[in-house]
């Protein structure tokens, strides 16, 4: 008789596999390296019917997508035995965060069916109501009333949908980020009884909240109200998770700040596959800098371009690529593509779209990241196997990575200092091939990604043991 096989349900959040990126390249990447364990995904979208990105490896055995904020299909058909009992116990859990009490999770979650979608009864049942009223007369009075019953509508449906989704039946939970999807691995967990794995490349909440301070759509309390409801769901998470890791130590410190036990946490740093990006360096006439990532907003493709006019006015052999997709966000490309004309650009700067970054490895002379956000990006691991050296704006893991070479490091949208960084490696060839050796012996002994997945294996394996009550 054949041994049962291990089987994880992987919960994510607007990323894999109908969005490109870091994460989804990684979550890609288990799946495939791991062969042994059956995998399914079970995924929250922004869309329905959304184009796979990657051809699923063939022990993915089930896929199932919810839209957040929407009722899922055949919402509504299971409500809750005793609505009332059900309402006075979100109201005790709303006291107990309020309070910065650890609130009892296994009690909501056993009085929430899974299938239930609980908007009508927190908009109708007198308990409900009186507390989105409480909560605008307290939090939100300068503003009308329907601004603030909006703002907590949007909020709340998106809960709903994670709240209630039927997850798939798995001996491990492995979410992928705090959010929605910690949300949905939660119920998971306290309904199916088994243990859950959070992984975070960045940190959800940081990173929610920088957006909301950026947009003008969300005004007045509403700011206040979304960020509280992020950074109380990963208090959450981190309170009820089985076991978490971080991909450095920084953020794990982050972790332990909002209450994350310190032995349930490690640090698992990425990893890329080094034999395939040790590529023989075949040098080009000029100088040649690359981006490799999205033209989208949060790579700040636009200051990349501005960093390039500057290098360009002092070196005019100078080349630029900016090596990625094009179509996540056309309006930005557009603008992108705008500047480079207006900056007069358009004969020494290429966007390539789509390509096998190896290729262009070969001969590029720097790598540059100008993103205002970024966990650890694999990009400049597997540009120090090819021998290219980076400058980079200050993010995440990347200064680490950088050997905390302030020469190389820049502060978000400074053009200026990024191309300094890059003229330093113009100016000094000598020492270009000293960073070369230092960074490929770097990737050899801590992110060969050979040794990372073996230790995810181990983890499941460990995990798969832990008995939740």
């Amino acid at each position: 008789m054949s041994e049962k096989r291990l089987c994880v349900c992987i919960i994510l959040e607007g990323s894999y596999p109908y969005i490109t990126g870091g994460v989804s390249a990684w979550v890609h990447d288990l799946i495939k390296n791991l062969p042994e364990i059956d995998f399914k995904l079970f995924t929250i979208s922004p869309e329905p019917n959304q184009p796979l990105r990657y051809e699923l490896p063939p022990n993915v055995i089930e896929c199932r997508d919810i839209l957040v904020g929407v009722p899922f299909e055949d919402a509504g058909v299971k409500t809750p035995l005793r609505g009332l009992k059900l309402m006075k116990e979100i109201f005790r859990f709303h006291k107990d965060m309020k309070e910065n009490k650890n609130p009892e999770m296994d009690r909501l979650f056993d009085m929430i069916p899974e299938g239930c979608y609980l908007n009508l009864l927190a908009v109708k049942s007198r308990i409900g109501w009186n507390m989105i009223v409480d909560g605008n007369r307290k939090n939100n009075p300068l503003y009308p009333f329907s601004d603030y019953y909006w703002a907590w509508k949007s909020s709340h449906d998106m809960l709903f949908s994670a709240l209630g989704a039927p997850a798939p039946e798995a001996d491990i939970y492995h979410a992928v980020s705090t959010g929605f999807a910690g949300v949905a691995a939660l119920a998971a967990r306290f309904r199916h009884h088994k243990p859950l794995l959070l992984t975070e490349h960045g940190l959800y909440h940081k990173e929610r909240e920088m957006e909301i301070r950026k947009t003008k759509i969300v005004k007045g309390y509403q700011r206040d109200m979304w960020t509280k409801i992020y950074n109380k769901i990963s208090e959450i998470c981190y309170a009820h998770a089985d076991h978490i890791t971080a991909l450095f130590e920084e953020n794990r410190q982050k972790q332990l700040e909002l209450g994350a036990p310190a032995e349930k946490t490690e640090v698992i740093p990425n990893g890329i596959d080094v034999e395939r990006f040790t590529v023989p360096r075949e040098p080009r006439e000029g100088f040649h800098v690359g981006l490799v990532g999205r033209v989208v907003p949060i790579k700040d493709i636009k200051t990349f371009i501005s960093t390039c006019k500057i290098v360009a006015d002092k070196v005019p052999e100078a080349r630029f690529y900016c090596i990625g997709p094009t179509d996540e966000d056309p309006a930005y490309y557009e603008d992108c593509k705008l500047l480079v004309a207006n900056l007069k650009l358009e004969e020494v700067f290429e966007f390539t779209g789509r390509q096998d970054v190896r290729d262009y490895y070969k001969f590029l002379d720097v790598l540059l990241l100008t993103s205002v956000r970024e966990a650890q990006p694999l990009v400049f691991l597997e540009g120090y196997c090819a021998g290219v050296p980076a400058v980079s704006t200050i993010v995440g893991n990347v200064p680490e990575l950088l050997n905390y070479d302030n020469r190389f490091l820049a502060p978000s949208r400074d053009a200026s200092k990024l191309a300094e960084g890059i003229m330093t490696l113009y100016n000094n060839p000598d020492e270009v091939e000293i960073l070369r050796k230092k960074n490929y012996q770097k990737v050899l002994n801590f992110y060969d990604k050979k040794d990372l997945h073996s230790r995810y294996r181990e983890m499941y394996a460990r995990i798969a043991e832990i008995r939740v009550e």
